[in-house]
Order: structure tokens, then sequence, then C-alpha cells
């Protein structure tokens, strides 16, 4: 599964093996090995493949993992106490609209203290 899922992130990333392979100092075989399951990373080859593509640890290693589609779907997605939720345009862009406006609100509070 994790194999899957790092071939998936780097092809999404449109990077080959061997580039992946330079930038995080491995080779391009222990990267396929990686990639086709045969092998699996230490831990801190691991923390650093996640920050790299900027994915948690969980979904990199298969819990609650969503797959990074460029649907429509996929993008609007929300979970409410561990239960995932399809949300409407209309309902994606009002929650993102309020977000933004409490964050707003909280900054200016924490300026005037």
């Amino acid at each position: 599964m994790f194999g899957k899922r790092l071939a998936e992130l780097r092809n999404n990333k449109g990077i080959s093996q061997y580039e992946l392979a330079a930038r995080m100092k491995l080779s391009r075989g222990q990267l396929a090995n990686y990639e086709q399951g045969t092998r699996e990373p230490d831990f801190n080859t691991l923390i650093a493949l996640a920050d790299f593509f900027e994915v948690s640890l969980d979904s990199f290693i298969g819990r609650n993992w969503i797959p990074n589609d460029t649907n429509k779907e996929s993008a609007n997605v929300a979970f409410f106490g561990g239960v995932k939720e399809i949300l409407t345009e209309e309902e994606s862009n009002f929650l993102r609209e309020s977000l933004h406006l409490l964050r707003t609100y909280e900054f200016s509070l924490k300026k005037k203290q």
C-alpha cells in the first residue's frame, strides 16, 4: 500500500524516480524497491518523504487515506467527528470563507493583546 501511494504522489508531482532519489539522497534502486513493496523505508526516511510530499504520516502509510484526485468531489470533502462528508461547491466555499473570517478575527484579537 505504501509503495502505491509513494508512486502516486511522485507521479502527481511530475518527477521521476531518479529525481526524487537525488532530492532525498537515496539510490533510484531504493526508491524503486519502496514503490514495488520489496523494501520499506526507515522511520527518518519515511518522515522526510512525507515532508517532501506535504502529507501526514497517517495518510502516507494507509490510515485515513484519501486518493489525491483532481476531480471536484474529492476537493470538497470534510470530516466531522471522523465521518466523511461530500460537500457541494457552495458548502465548500461557505466553509472556506467562514474559516478565513474566523482566522482573521482571531488574529486581530491577538494583536490587541
